[in-house]
């Protein structure tokens, strides 16, 4: 370490070194303390929680199950309708319970624009739960 000299020199100079040991001494002990704590923090505490006995209320709104085939005939619940009934009997049973959800299924080869329709239709007369249901063992 360099302190200056001890010579009768009236002109000293500044000390251009970093005392670093302080420094060292620091991170030494925050090495010890992390190497002490990094095992604690791994281990989890089991705890056995309680099971719920009760059963989710399920309550299964009103839906209307509509059928699109692939020659663009229509079906209101298994009921052959035209495309000008939609629009009354969407706004029918939209007024009666605006919670009516809408299942579409439509037939692999019907053309997406007689989905669209009826999907517009639906939703302008105010039927916003709309669904497509598929079968999933039909490859």
């Amino acid at each position: 370490m360099a302190f200056g000299s001890m010579s009768g020199s009236a002109r000293q100079t500044p000390m251009a070194e970093i005392n670093v040991v302080p420094l060292v001494d620091v991170m030494l002990v925050l090495l010890v303390i992390f190497i002490i704590t990094a095992p604690l923090l791994t281990h989890s505490v089991k705890v056995d929680l309680p099971k719920a006995s009760s059963s989710p209320n399920i309550t299964q709104p009103e839906h209307v199950e509509f059928g699109i085939r692939d020659d663009a005939s229509l079906y209101w619940n298994g009921e052959p309708v035209t495309l000008d009934q939609l629009a009354a009997r969407f706004a029918a049973t939209a007024k009666q319970n605006p919670n009516t959800e809408l299942h579409i299924r439509a037939d692999r080869h019907a053309h997406y624009e007689h989905v669209a329709r009826v999907m517009s239709i639906a939703a302008k007369a105010g039927l916003v739960r709309i669904g497509f249901v598929t079968d999933p063992s039909q490859p």
